[in-house]
């Protein structure tokens, strides 16, 4: 026996339209091409600021942290101190949405249910939707003065109404953050107010931004709306690119401490984007960031289907199995993120010890599948056996291993 190394062309595996597969978010070290990136035209210009790491090399933002992930798959595309934890700010919203929406999902709130307006709330400063104290408010618009007005007053009323106070409903924010793997947060409050200990990354946000979207997609919705009313107030989206049609969401936020930050998702050509930016010095100069790194994933990337669950990637050799080959399948549908124009730098490899000993027991891993090249991460994938391969009964082996002692 021998260890087979089997050296294919990116173009002989399947690929076809992406399948919404999930791989882990941490990402793979980027490694710098050897080539400079894709050349900027005359007319580009390159923003003031030090570069975030991408799998195509560095990438200069303006943003004092930035991560930018495809929904679909999980790969990080761009990161630029993206684990360190800082200053949120409204951002933080995003974690009382994901409660509300699960106290939706459970049955413990309803959307034409009505919440009662605190002296608390009501004069709660910084953004607001404008509740009156002692009203009835229903969900649904405390969610819309949430979403977006970015209300600090329908936050608290939301976080009073589900667990009492302000001050319990971090204790529910904390612990479901912990849930759904959320490394780098700490929330003390349900709004983004600035307090010492709230902290969260931009990697956290990202997270949390696509498990909305996974798991509450009848209330992304919310998102996309570009106004509201309520009080006889007429309320714009503060987010800017969901204003100008570029984004479908999520969010906007700003304190002193913290500058100017936004996570904002779209999908486009059947993909979808999310990017985190903070730290920026203006609501213009963060609109603009986040609109160029968000077109940027979308014309830099593309989700492959490397193969899908039933494919055959190879046909093994089986000594002395009743049936002479194997078939070697991945199990499950694999998208990955490349670069585009990968099939042209690609080198897939396939690893196993050829023959495979019979028996041989479906579903057990029998080899790696690697895809290597510049600007991608490494992928090793394993390879497991599509079929049962029986030993050969006794005399079998027997005349397979003269005619192999015979034959040489």
């Amino acid at each position: 026996m021998d260890r087979r190394r089997l050296l294919l062309s990116a173009t002989a595996l399947a690929v076809s339209s992406p399948v919404f597969a999930q791989v882990p978010h941490k990402p793979v070290p980027a490694k710098p091409p050897a080539a400079p990136v894709r050349p900027r035209k005359a007319a580009e210009t390159v923003p003031a600021g030090t570069p975030a790491t991408t799998p195509l090399g560095p990438l200069d933002t303006q943003a004092k942290f930035a991560v930018a992930v495809d929904f679909a798959t999980g790969a990080t595309l761009l990161d630029k101190d993206a684990d360190v934890s800082m200053t949120p700010s409204s951002m933080t919203k995003l974690m009382t949405a994901y409660i509300v929406y699960s106290m939706l999902r459970a049955g413990r709130l309803k959307l034409d249910g009505e919440l009662t307006v605190s002296e608390r709330a009501w004069r709660m400063g910084g953004s607001k939707m404008f509740v009156q104290i002692g009203t009835q408010v229903k969900v649904e618009d405390l969610i819309r003065g949430m979403i977006i007005q970015s209300g600090n007053d329908a936050c608290i009323v939301l976080a009073e109404g589900i667990a009492g106070s302000e001050e319990q409903f971090a204790e529910l924010m904390n612990a479901k953050g912990k849930e759904i793997g959320l490394e780098r947060s700490t929330f003390r409050n349900a709004t983004g107010w600035p307090h010492p200990e709230h902290r969260m990354s931009v990697r956290d946000i990202a997270v949390l931004a696509r498990r909305l979207i996974q798991d509450f997609p009848e209330y992304y919705k919310y998102d996309a709306e570009k106004n509201f009313k309520y009080n006889n107030i007429d309320q714009e989206n503060r987010n800017t690119l969901v204003q100008k049609g570029t984004a479908d969401g999520l969010k906007t936020g700003h304190t002193d401490d913290g500058g100017y930050g936004m996570v904002v998702s779209a999908a486009r050509g059947g993909r979808r984007s999310i990017v985190v930016i903070n730290g920026l010095n203006s609501m213009r100069q963060r609109a603009e960031e986040a609109e160029r790194l968000l077109d940027w994933t979308f014309r830099e990337f593309e989700n492959v289907t490397l193969f899908t669950a039933g494919d055959t990637v190879e046909q093994a050799p089986v000594w002395l199995g009743m049936a002479p080959r194997v078939p070697l399948v991945g199990g499950r549908d694999l998208v990955v993120t490349m670069p585009r124009g990968w099939r042209n730098k690609a080198k897939v490899m396939i690893e196993y010890t050829s023959p495979l000993p019979a028996p041989v027991v479906r579903g057990t891993t029998v080899g790696r599948l690697s895809v290597t090249g510049a600007g991608m991460p490494d992928l090793s994938i394993p390879l497991l056996a599509g079929a049962d391969v029986g030993r050969q009964g006794l005399t079998a082996r027997a005349m397979t291993m003269l005619g192999r002692m015979v034959g040489g």
